[in-house]
């Protein structure tokens, strides 16, 4: 999924996809992961978060809520709240869960609640994306999801696919839009019409 969203944020020229992931988290308190992972992306940092121009999160669903790694790691971002380097950047989450009932939104609902704190402006997914009104699969108006079966065996189909694509492209287009309006608004002295 996240690979499919970062082919949409790249169809938006002038905008680079990074893919990030998060360390694992331990019950064993003497045990830290590697400072750079064995394989897949690389794990985030707050420069990464500082720096981004937007930010899609993504993790599996568990018990309705996002994964405890995802958790314990926005929970590290207070740093980044303090200065307020979040403030008006474009943000949208996406799942995956094992059952096609398995509390998908309700996942989205809870990553969604840190970016809001931060100030972020959340990008859902509207309704003229008709794989919303088609998909017989994952998909929802809060972010892209997808349905992986008991054992992760169901492929993303064409409209989860599609979805997430259409996710990428609207958060790289929202970035775009919100950078132009700040250099449009510092130019402008206070007392200037706009």
């Amino acid at each position: 999924m996240a690979q499919h969203i970062a082919r949409g944020v790249e169809h938006i020229s002038g905008i680079e996809a990074r893919l990030r992931t998060v360390p694992e988290v331990s019950a064993n308190c003497d045990a830290s992961e590697p400072s750079v992972p064995d394989d897949g992306a690389v794990y985030c940092n707050m420069d990464d978060l500082k720096h981004c121009h937007g930010l899609v999160l993504g993790s599996p669903t568990r018990f309705g809520n996002m994964a405890a790694p995802l958790k314990y790691f926005l929970d590290s971002t207070s740093s980044l709240w303090l200065t307020g380097a979040l403030i008006d950047k474009p943000a949208g989450v996406f799942t995956a869960s094992s059952s096609l009932h398995g509390g998908q939104e309700s996942t989205l609902l809870t990553m969604a609640m840190p970016l809001l704190h931060h100030g972020m402006v959340f990008a859902g997914l509207p309704y003229r994306e008709a794989e919303l009104l088609t998909t017989d699969a994952g998909g929802t108006p809060y972010g892209a999801s997808h349905w992986s079966g008991t054992e992760g065996q169901r492929p993303l189909t064409e409209a989860e696919t599609a979805l997430c694509q259409a996710q990428g492209k609207r958060v790289a287009t929202l970035a775009l839009r919100l950078a132009a309006d700040q250099q449009h608004s510092t130019k402008n002295a206070p007392g200037d019409s706009l």
